[in-house]
């Protein structure tokens, strides 16, 4: 899965325990401008590195997986849990269009200067029964 915001907020890395540590960021995606959603992300282990190539306000381009636990509190309780995992993040860029020249105000096609064909001939009969 993939989407496409501006960075909000960029958390430090976390170490949890001896061998796993966690970074956490939130981007803003704006599908509908009018009512942006602020989804959190995290990053683990090496991914971590990631985000220190990014600054505040980027725009991103965010792979990540979406995962779900299960666990089962001291009172017996079951309780589901979601994340969304990041493992990939990809600069937008929006200087695609800005390399090409802009289009000329009207465009020469050369249909202007072209000339029928000598086999074509006005005078000609048409002997096609249609």
């Amino acid at each position: 899965m993939n989407i496409k915001g501006r960075i909000i907020e960029i958390g430090s890395t976390q170490q949890v325990t001896n061998t796993f540590k966690k970074r956490e960021f939130v981007i803003e995606y704006a599908d509908n401008p009018q009512y942006p959603e602020f989804i959190k992300f995290e990053m683990i282990q090496d991914k971590c590195d990631l985000l220190d190539n990014h600054k505040v306000g980027d725009e991103l381009d965010v792979h990540f997986n979406l995962k779900g636990r299960k666990w089962t509190d001291p009172k017996g309780e079951v309780k589901y849990f979601n994340s969304l995992q990041a493992w990939r993040l990809e600069a937008v860029t929006s200087t695609a269009n800005a390399d090409m020249p802009p289009p000329p105000a009207t465009a020469d096609t050369g249909m202007d200067t072209m000339e029928e064909p000598g086999w074509i001939a006005d005078n000609q009969e048409d002997d096609l029964p249609f």
